[in-house]
């Protein structure tokens, strides 16, 4: 078989013009997901140097709905960009080194924009699919390989700057920059492949992202959940093998604020005054629906040990091999109205799917730490 050189390809839609209006699409979702997946991924830091606001609600409901938005988006723009710029492959070095070095940091910073973007990328798709065939932590990975695809994107674009900047004043079909064999027109004209790029774009974060936009969840066709209430649920108790602790007549619920200790049980709980909110959980696979949380004020639990105001504190789980099973709130989420150690959704009792016989609740964080099936609240500090 033989190798295929630069003049192999001739088609005038492998094109400056079209590579960077769709990079720059490309570069505005990556962009937009680094942006809110620094959140995302700050919020679930225990002990925050400077915590993040309890309000409104619906923020990190809105950010990671934007970060699978754009992340999802990306995944059509990229494969059409790559389609573009794959004849530069093929194209031999200058023998000038002052030539040489721009195409070796642009080829350089492509392979690993390319490399880190497809693992980013097809991680990401397969964490919003909840299906982990790997072995390392997708959360510190995903985390570290953004700024790397980032850092490449920058050089990329420094590197092409002047071109990119012509190519965009100009008109699409302009040809002041296209390759000197590129002259054979292609089935669709230039407009009609930024029309695919626009569109496959925007239907690729509808099928995954309509799961965080309310009324719009069965188009979420490629992130299905399982549901009670209408809110769905990534792990059921008898995966989390909680069943029958949470099931048990023996259950309490602690409270521990030093060596002050008050044991609860569910009816204890249902006893004291009960608050309603309306809040979302907002998943890190970029789901979210908003619920009617019932239950008890998790300042009001605090107040039966003494604990004063401005303190974190840990929510623990009866689960124990998860690593949602514990959670730190910060002091302003503590203290939080909103925030409840919730007995009821939607006027029902807590499913134990949903954490029965009590969960937390509380405005504005990813769902994740909104630990499930709760068996001990600790006042830190």
């Amino acid at each position: 078989m033989r190798i295929p050189s630069e003049d192999s390809f001739t088609s005038r839609l492998r094109s400056a013009a079209v590579a960077a209006r769709v990079g720059l699409w490309l570069g505005i979702c990556f962009l937009v997901a680094l942006a809110t997946g620094l959140i995302s991924h700050y919020a679930q830091v225990d002990h925050q140097p400077v915590p993040l606001p309890a309000g409104p609600s619906w923020f990190y409901r809105v950010s990671q709905g934007l970060h699978v938005a754009a992340g999802t988006a990306a995944i059509p723009l990229l494969l059409i960009k790559l389609w573009v710029v794959f004849p530069k492959l093929f194209q031999p070095l200058p023998r000038q080194v002052r030539e040489a070095l721009p195409t070796v940091l642009e080829r350089g910073s492509i392979a690993i924009l390319v490399s880190t973007s497809i693992v980013q990328l097809a991680t990401g798709l397969l964490n919003v699919a909840q299906w982990y065939p790997w072995g390392f932590s997708f959360r510190s990975t995903h985390y570290a390989l953004a700024f790397v695809a980032v850092g490449a994107l920058l050089v990329h674009v420094a590197v092409k700057l002047p071109v990119v900047r012509d190519a965009l004043k100009g008109d699409v079909d302009d040809i002041s920059h296209d390759r000197p064999n590129a002259v054979r027109p292609g089935p669709v004209s230039r407009r009609g492949v930024l029309a695919l790029a626009g569109t496959s774009a925007v239907a690729a974060a509808v099928l995954y992202a309509a799961g965080t936009v309310p009324g719009l969840g069965r188009l979420a066709a490629l992130s299905p959940r399982s549901r009670a209430h209408g809110i769905p649920i990534n792990r059921t108790a008898h995966s989390a093998g909680v069943v029958a602790e949470a099931s048990s007549a023996a259950y309490r619920l602690e409270v521990v604020h030093g060596t002050t200790t008050r044991s609860l049980s569910r009816d204890d709980l249902v006893a004291m005054e009960q608050r309603t909110h309306t809040l979302p959980i907002a998943c890190v696979e970029g789901w979210s629906v908003a619920g009617e949380w019932g239950g008890v004020r998790l300042r009001d639990l605090l107040d039966l040990v003494g604990a004063p105001p401005g303190r974190e504190v840990r929510v623990r789980s009866i689960q124990t091999f998860s690593a949602s099973a514990d959670t730190v709130l910060p002091p302003n989420f503590a203290d939080d109205d909103r925030t409840l150690m919730a007995l009821v959704l939607d006027g029902e009792t807590l499913s134990m799917d949903h954490g029965y016989p009590v969960r937390l609740i509380a405005p504005d964080r990813p769902g994740v730490m909104q630990t499930k099936w709760v068996s001990r609240i600790e006042v830190l500090g």
